[in-house]
């Protein structure tokens, strides 16, 4: 269902950021052909124009941010480039994970593009085990997990936890197709487990620290109950 408005979470006279549902493109792309973005819906639920600081996929929900103008947007991409920017995530994994962990390979945009550094550090949160053989394992394991991606590369999040072997749930193309289609079709899992939970920096011009946090919203929640997987409180509160 496409939104009417979305959830503002927060604003000041720079910046305005909202909490955005998996399922809808930040902005036209020429690799899709989606008519409906949240920057459209966006500018008309404020009644002016707004800028991207940055993206989420298509089935990525959580934190997002634009400046209120061009000026405000470039002076927080700036800050994005310099790595000066904290982000987290939620995702739920394949496998079962260490406590913790840091993995540091080099991502690519596309084939046509040299490689780049990439890290991303992860906390596992909890993990499970279900009794259905959904590859060649007489069981299934999953790690709900918290993961700060300390660059921003395409695709990071999901490119790096499927190089290691541990895909996100849901993810098309990077994921385990296997595990994916069992999920969907039995226990109606449909889609992508990966979730912006928070984002924040030091203003550029109060010179503040804004952190701003976004709960999971319904299904990404239910499909944790499903999988037996329990969230942390700090992250339960207003759920969407």
């Amino acid at each position: 269902m496409t939104p009417v408005s979305f959830n503002i979470l927060y604003e000041d006279t720079d910046f305005i950021a909202i909490h955005k549902p998996s399922g809808i493109l930040v902005h036209r792309t020429r690799i899709s052909e989606d008519t409906v973005f949240v920057l459209q819906i966006l500018r008309d639920q404020l009644g002016y124009r707004i800028y991207p600081v940055h993206r989420l996929d298509r089935m990525t929900s959580g934190v997002l941010i634009f400046g209120k103008t061009k000026e405000a947007a470039g002076s927080l991409a700036e800050l994005l480039r310099e790595q000066k920017i904290s982000k987290t995530y939620l995702a739920v994994v394949r496998g079962h994970l260490p406590a913790s962990g840091t993995v540091d390979y080099p991502l690519a945009r596309s084939p046509q593009h040299k490689k780049q550094p990439a890290v991303s550090e992860y906390r596992s949160l909890d993990q499970t085990e279900i009794p259905h053989a959904i590859s060649r394992y007489p069981t299934s394991r999953y790690s709900l997990v918290k993961i700060t991606p300390k660059t921003g590369r395409f695709h990071q999040i999901r490119k790096h936890f499927a190089h290691f072997r541990h895909p996100v749930i849901g993810d098309r193309p990077h994921g385990d197709c296997k595990h994916n289609k069992y999920l969907r079709e039995k226990l109606g899992i449909a889609g992508m487990l990966l979730h912006a939970v928070s984002f924040s920096f030091v203003h550029p011009n109060t010179l503040n620290r804004v952190i701003i946090r976004s709960a999971p919203d319904s299904s990404f929640v239910e499909a944790l109950e499903k999988l037996n997987l329990n969230l942390p409180k700090e992250f339960y509160s207003t759920i969407i």
